[in-house]
């Protein structure tokens, strides 16, 4: 080993030579050893009794996170022991009350006194991801002492009738392929998991490992593909790139164009590494999600919809497609559970609160999910403008304007896309102002003018045509 290797230390050493940070590598290789994990599971521990198999998901959660976070891991270990005092002591919305206010105000804490001016990997990242698996458990076994008939359907299919053990806690919470970056998957489907529901079965009905080798192979394949190609745009552009004095400089056709390719290059840093985690839980065969036409699904713990993401036309195409699970879980015990305020903009607001809070407290975190509602209300309303008006309809429904349409929606996503995600990835004021200059403001010209200025005058102008017309 050379001496540079040496200072470095030979987990610092290969970091280097993959040009990433180390808490970069040793992430990327604990969601990786998901599959080899996955693998000893299958040859030995998918028909052992529901003990030893949670014992097993523990060990090798822990060992991976140690190996991640070290000793920053007893936080979690803390809000898991926590959380089980209080299902066992608790009930109702006393418990639920408790789980969620002790959880998110440890999460805040460790925010304070961990966060840095940039994106940090640290304790905090799995410790967010066991936040919301926590604060769903307690969820689930506060439905499971209510009425069906209050439940939404939702809430149904996950509701826990018995709390669930201490030793099942920490299975679900330390799942291996899960543990680090997510996906989110309920205690429900943890426990059909390990109950073998979702294994195969043999000629003679002996029990097989989830016949899930081939899913799991082709999700990997993706994974590694969007990793890839994640690198090649990193030869175009960085984050450095859109607050660079030169990228200012660029006309504004080239300067939209790379904001754009910059937003693909954010988002498949994402995408490639959820793939890469729901190929290893599609080879452990928690991801099982029924049968179609004969057929079995593994896309139940998906946290990426591809096609919907990579044909967006809209920003809620967007919504659906992009972390989905984390969507899945917000919508599920966040928005439906304000359903009493009678008020869906109320709600909203308060989803999108909650995903700026659990973020973290960088200002960037705030502005981006208040972008999010005003560009969603912008579509909204565009979208109720157009089917009011006959001429308006007619006009986007003509068989040669539609195509073009489609053509000019796919680059309004692709590049504003990019401009929505600038205060997520440069989080300080100072940085994503100067972003937003370099970008010519051009997402302030397109959203926040249109309750101001667009909308009142495109409405005056067809009353007015409207008039004339009749």
């Amino acid at each position: 080993m050379t001496e540079e290797a040496a200072s470095l230390g030979l987990v610092g050493y290969l970091a280097q030579t993959v040009g990433v940070t180390e808490p970069a590598f040793r992430l990327i290789v604990g969601v990786l050893l998901g599959y080899p994990l996955a693998q000893i599971y299958r040859k030995y521990i998918y028909n052992q009794d529901e003990q030893k198999q949670c014992l097993y998901f523990i060990l090798s959660g822990l060992s991976i996170g140690f190996w991640n976070f070290g000793l920053g891991l007893l936080h979690c270990l803390l809000s898991i022991f926590v959380t089980y005092a209080a299902i066992s002591c608790l009930s109702g919305l006393a418990m639920v009350s408790v789980v969620f206010g002790f959880n998110f105000a440890y999460l805040l804490v460790g925010y304070i006194y961990s966060s840095t001016d940039s994106y940090d990997i640290t304790w905090t990242m799995p410790y967010c991801v066991l936040v919301l698996r926590l604060i769903g458990v307690t969820y689930d076994v506060y439905d499971g002492a209510r009425p069906k008939e209050k439940l939404s359907s939702d809430a149904l299919k996950s509701a826990l009738k018995e709390p669930p053990t201490l030793l099942q806690i920490l299975g679900h919470s330390f799942f291996p392929s899960a543990f680090l970056v997510g996906p989110q998957f309920s205690m429900r489907r943890f426990l059909d998991f390990i109950k073998g529901d979702f294994h195969s079965k043999g000629p003679n009905g002996e029990i097989l490992p989830p016949a899930s080798t081939s899913a799991a192979l082709k999700r990997m394949t993706l994974g590694i593909f969007y990793m890839a190609f994640f690198q090649f745009l990193s030869f175009f552009v960085s984050d450095d790139t859109i607050i660079s004095d030169d990228f200012a400089q660029l006309n504004i056709f080239k300067r939209q164009f790379l904001l754009g390719v910059w937003g693909r290059f954010t988002l498949y840093k994402y995408i490639s590494v959820w793939l890469l985690t729901e190929g290893a839980c599609i080879l452990f065969g928690i991801s099982y999600n029924g049968e179609e036409n004969g057929v079995a699904k593994w896309n139940g713990v998906s946290n990426i919809k591809l096609w919907i993401f990579e044909s967006s036309t809209e920003f809620n195409h967007y919504i659906m497609s992009f972390n989905a699970n984390t969507n899945q879980w917000v919508a599920q015990h966040i928005y439906k559970r304000l359903k009493f305020l009678n008020n869906k903009y109320i709600s909203q607001g308060g989803v999108l609160l909650f995903l700026a809070v659990w973020h973290g407290l960088h200002s960037g975190y705030y502005v981006v999910f208040l972008h999010e509602f005003v560009v969603m209300y912008v579509e909204r309303d565009f979208q109720s403008f157009v089917k009011s008006n006959k001429a308006v309809s007619a006009f986007f429904a003509n068989p040669l304007v539609k195509p073009v349409c489609k053509v000019l929606l796919h680059m309004y996503t692709f590049v504003f896309m990019g401009w929505s995600l600038l205060p997520l990835v440069y989080l300080q004021f100072p940085r994503y102002w100067r972003a937003y200059s370099n970008c010519g403001y051009s997402g302030f010209i397109l959203w926040y003018l249109w309750p101001l200025l667009y909308a009142p005058l495109l409405r005056k102008i067809f009353k007015k045509s409207h008039q004339s017309q009749s």
